[in-house]
Formats: structure tokens, C-alpha cells, sequence
């Protein structure tokens, strides 16, 4: 019986949902899917070394297992927050033993929170993935360009994995409820689940667990919203879509900083935090407001945003949660500006309705000889070779397409002095184009 069958009722819910094959798999379609890379990967035959990064609760260490059945391997699990040097040597011993066997059995080394292991302990995997004793998979959730060394980096490829949306969370309570783990649930207690799990299937499977508990300790056959407030208490306290609501809360806390009140944005977020909000989301939508209402305008804001984050993950709650209030006052006092987010809009959506107007022959890529036989290229005019780093008059857009202004910076921060050089690009075109004619 495998360990992650769901007949067998004394596992925990999470074990017991743990997918069994790729088909199950629920989310990260972007890797997963049909002609998506890893499932070539897994389609292949021949497994490959790998980290898999993302959040928690995302399926790092299910597709690890799934990759290990796939491939008949003997499936190792270090975890980097408990083992050590000792751990790999163990690990070493028995890949060996396995690979010197009758069966000959390959084997996949899985280590979760890989970026935990100092050098030398990453280091010690090295030789043996490269004579390939075993394949590697490393599991992070913090960016591995950081925190895995580059040796052991340049020989695993690096999968991304997403936080669940909200059907894909629906479908996990559906499944949940499928094999009778948990009881029926009306739509008000289910949005409020899924919208605390924020794309964390551990955390929404751990929560109904909790549920079912309760729920069979009180003989009850259905869950309403009321009693599944009263049961989770401070957990999921000013969640509430009817009163202090979830959503209602972050709005306020991104038109705030929109609107350059850092009083404002400071009392939301600490709402948010006291509420319960998980500070990676509050994370994310702090990188999301850099971009969309601060942008070009203050280029430091996205920056300093990404690091609010990386501090949170180094320190956790409650010191991490600092750098997330240093990153909202500086957004809410940065010069604004959502003219890179309304050019994309625009672009998009002239693209969208557009046709496909091909490539310009002179800004193709030429290389090979026949290409160039065909002119690809011929023309092109290497910018750094003209007269200050720009060359005046020359066209990159399609053919018979006129500019479509889709980039139009406000007079705000860093975006003035853009305004300015736009504007003197544009007179140097100009003039060209009168020398031409």
C-alpha cells in the first residue's frame, strides 16, 4: 500500500490527497501540462537533476515523490533543517548499495529546504551527481540564484512552481470531501478557507483537518460559516467576508499607498498582519503596488520591495514583518506613477486584436549563411556604433505600423527626466527623417 493512499484513514488528510500519479496533480500546469517541461522531464525516461522553487504548500516534495515513481528509483528525503553531512554520506551508502544490487535501481536524492545546507554541505553532493550516483532534487523556497551554490546550480535545472489559484484550492476541498475526510460545507465557509490558504494546499489540507476533527468530536454532518469561525477562533479572525473583510482590508492598504498616505498604508497592513494575513502575501502585493502605481517613477521601489520580502523570509514574524513596514511607507511616499502599467494594458490589448505583422527583414536575426543570402538582417543599424549611442531615423516596429504612444510618463520622480529623453529621441527621429526626404 502506498503512503499516500487515501484508504487509510489514520494518515494525515494531507498524505492521505497526496497525489499518485501526474495526472492528479493539481496546479502547476505550467510545467505539468501537456508539452509543458517537466512533464517532457517526466515523459523522457531518463531523470535529471532539478530544484524546484517556490512557496510553501505548492508541491515541491509531491512531484519529487511522483518523479521517483516514475522512474522506479529508490526515493531518498533529506531534510536540510534537521540533517547534515552525515546525512548525505547515509544517503551515498545507499544509492551505492542500491546501484551495485541485482536491480541495478537508480536512485533520486530529495533534500527539502535545500538552501538551509551551507556550502560545504551542498558541496558534498557535487561528485556524486556528477557521476551520476544519484539524481538531485533540491526543494526552496527562497530564490536558489542566492542561496544554492553555483556549481551544484549549473548542474540541476530550475522549475518555478506558482501559489494555487482559488479553483485549484476548490478542487482539494472537493477531493477532501470525495473520500469522506471532510463534512459538506456551505459557500460562505468554503471562500473564507480557500481565501486563508492563499495558494498553500498544506495549510488549507492541514485546516481541514482541524475541521474534521472538530466536526466528528460534535457529531456534525455539514459545516456553516458561523461554526467554522467559532471552531478556528483567532486563526482566521477579521477574515469575514460580511464584516471585516479579507479583500476589502488589501484594497485599502494598495489605495493607500497609492494615494502617498504612509499613515493609512501603515494602520492596513498591521490590520492585515493582526488579522492573520500571511506576510509572503502581504509580500507579494507589495511587489505587485511597486510595479503598478510606482514603476519608472521611482525604479528602487520594486527593489526595495523584493528585499522586504527576502528579509521576511530570512527573519520570519515578528522582526521580518519590520522590513514589510519599512517597504510601505517608502511606497506610499515614492513619487507615483502607472504609466508602464497602462502601456502594457495597451499593448496587450492592441496585440490581441491585432494581426501577426511579421518581422521587420532588417531586425531578424541572421545565423546562418542562408539566412543572410536571404538579407535576414541586412541593414541593421548596431545602435552603439552611432553617434551617441543611438541611431536616429531607424524603424522597429512592424512595417506600416505607426507608433503607437502605448509609453507616455507622467511628470512625476525619475519619469520627468525619461519625459525628456523621449522627447529628444523623437526630434532626432524627426530630423532624419526631414534629411531622408
Amino acid at each position: 500500500m502506498k503512503a499516500s493512499d487515501p484508504t487509510v484513514p489514520h494518515q494525515p488528510l494531507a498524505e492521505r490527497l497526496r497525489p499518485r500519479s501526474l495526472g492528479e496533480v493539481i496546479g502547476q500546469q505550467h510545467l505539468l501540462g501537456q508539452g509543458m517541461a517537466l512533464r517532457i522531464a517526466f515523459e523522457s525516461g531518463e531523470p535529471h537533476s532539478c530544484i524546484l522553487w517556490g512557496p510553501p504548500g505548492t508541491g515541491k516534495t509531491t512531484i519529487a515523490r511522483l518523479m521517483a515513481d516514475a522512474f522506479d528509483a529508490q526515493f531518498i528525503a533529506i531534510s536540510a533543517v534537521l540533517g547534515g553531512v552525515k546525512d548525505v554520506r547515509d544517503a551515498v551508502e545507499r544509492a551505492q548499495a542500491v546501484r551495485d544490487g541485482l536491480m541495478a535501481q537508480r536512485t533520486i536524492v530529495f533534500v527539502d529546504e535545500v538552501h538551509r545546507f551551507n556550502k560545504s554541505q551542498q558541496d558534498a553532493f557535487l561528485p556524486h551527481v556528477e557521476s551520476g550516483l544519484f539524481t538531485f532534487i533540491g526543494a526552496t523556497t527562497e530564490n536558489p540564484s542566492f542561496e544554492v551554490n553555483s556549481a551544484l546550480l549549473s548542474r540541476a535545472a530550475v522549475y518555478v512552481l506558482q501559489p494555487l489559484g482559488e479553483l485549484e484550492l476548490r478542487q482539494i476541498v472537493a477531493k477532501a470531501q470525495a473520500i469522506g475526510a471532510v463534512p459538506g460545507m456551505d459557500d460562505q465557509a468554503r471562500d473564507r478557507l480557500v481565501a486563508y490558504a492563499d495558494g498553500d494546499a498544506r495549510r488549507l489540507l492541514n485546516t481541514l483537518e482541524t475541521l474534521s476533527t472538530a466536526a466528528r468530536t460534535e457529531k456534525r454532518d455539514s459545516i456553516d460559516d458561523a461554526w467554522l469561525m467559532r471552531v478556528l477562533g483567532e486563526r482566521m479572525r477579521r477574515y469575514d467576508k460580511g464584516g471585516e473583510q479579507f479583500y476589502d482590508t488589501i484594497s485599502a492598504l494598495h489605495k493607500s499607498v497609492r494615494g502617498s498616505d504612509p499613515d493609512a498604508a501603515l494602520y492596513w497592513l498591521v490590520r492585515m498582519l493582526d488579522g492573520g494575513a500571511d506576510p509572503r502575501y502581504m509580500a507579494r502585493r507589495l511587489v505587485r503596488m511597486a510595479s503598478e502605481d510606482i514603476g519608472l517613477a521611482d525604479p528602487r521601489a520594486l527593489r526595495l520591495a523584493l528585499d522586504a520580502a527576502e528579509v521576511y523570509e530570512r527573519l520570519g514574524s515578528p522582526e521580518g514583518e519590520l522590513a514589510l513596514a519599512q517597504c510601505v511607507v517608502y511606497l506610499a511616499v515614492a513619487a507615483k506613477s502607472n504609466a508602464v502599467y497602462a502601456a502594457y494594458n495597451a499593448a496587450r490589448a492592441f496585440v490581441r486584436q491585432d494581426g501577426t505583422r511579421p518581422v521587420p527583414m532588417h531586425l531578424r536575426n541572421a545565423p546562418t549563411k542562408l539566412m543572410k543570402q536571404l538579407d535576414y538582417g541586412k541593414g541593421y543599424r548596431y545602435a552603439h556604433d552611432e553617434e551617441g549611442g543611438f541611431a536616429a531615423g531607424e524603424n522597429y516596429l512592424p512595417e506600416g505600423m505607426e507608433p503607437p504612444g502605448f509609453y507616455q510618463p507622467v511628470d512625476r520622480g525619475l519619469e520627468l527626466r525619461i519625459a525628456e529623453k523621449l522627447r529628444e529621441l523623437r526630434r532626432l527621429n524627426d530630423e532624419a527623417e526631414r534629411n531622408r526626404q
